[in-house]
């Protein structure tokens, strides 16, 4: 009996302990961006308490918090985070946390006098003036004309233009993408299928952001969305298999 009686107390003891620690904090939400995207699977630690915690899909966290603990945001190709919380932390509705793309070091390429290789061709510096696609020009034309506007426009043909200009530039990013990435980084890194991965080019295409991405050579950025765009594709394809 007398044994029953201590572990009651220890367990009591424990409790108090463990709702004395709480009874100190405020339960905090918060939300993880990176510029304008919410980010899902960031892990966020307090280093003061050892609690630990990861972003859903829509960049929400909740943790009990106070003044001075530390917490560490991380997450794959992201920098790592070091938050130190402030009062004004704790008095806002929502803890805001903004991180960054990790950056990719390229290596080192050496180009040979007698090469065609140029700073242009390799777009590093813009070309002086735009140079127009075969579809670009063709609806430029439909359009230009006093009379040729309106009757394109009755026949029909301003809009298969138009078509025909999004399906080449359909073309060119699938080009582009064709050429970031290779094959084993879609099967390994991103866990897609070698029979899904036409598919797979062809659903992240379609994704505005990351369109962007590659209209603006930004590899890293490509990087990262096609990482999140392959997390959702694999969630749609599971039920497939």
């Amino acid at each position: 009996m007398k044994t029953n009686n201590t572990y009651f107390l220890i367990l009591l003891l424990l409790c108090q302990v463990v709702f004395c620690q709480n009874n100190d904090r405020k339960e905090v939400h918060g939300i993880v961006r990176v510029d304008s995207i919410l980010v899902e699977g960031v892990n966020i630690i307090n280093e003061t308490t050892q609690k630990a915690t990861s972003s859903n899909h829509d960049g929400e966290f909740t943790l009990f918090l106070k003044e001075g603990d530390i917490l560490v945001f991380s997450a794959v190709n992201l920098i790592t985070l070091r938050k130190k919380i402030f009062s004004s932390d704790l008095d806002n509705k929502v803890l805001e946390i903004q991180l960054e793309t990790e950056s990719i070091p390229l290596e080192e390429v050496i180009i040979k006098e007698e090469s065609k290789i140029t700073a242009e061709s390799l777009g590093i510096i813009p070309y002086g003036q735009k140079k127009y696609t075969v579809a670009e020009r063709r609806l430029y034309t439909a359009r230009s004309g006093l009379l040729d506007r309106p009757l394109n426009w009755m026949s029909g043909k301003t809009t298969r233009l138009r078509k025909e200009l999004a399906v080449s530039e359909k073309e060119q990013l699938m080009a582009k993408l064709e050429y970031l990435f290779e094959e084993i980084f879609y099967i390994e890194t991103l866990k897609i299928k070698k029979d899904y991965i036409r598919d797979f080019q062809l659903y992240c295409i379609e994704n505005d952001d990351f369109a962007s991405s590659l209209k603006s050579k930004n590899k890293t950025l490509s990087k990262f969305y096609i990482i999140t765009l392959a997390k959702n594709y694999n969630k749609i394809t599971v039920y497939e298999n």
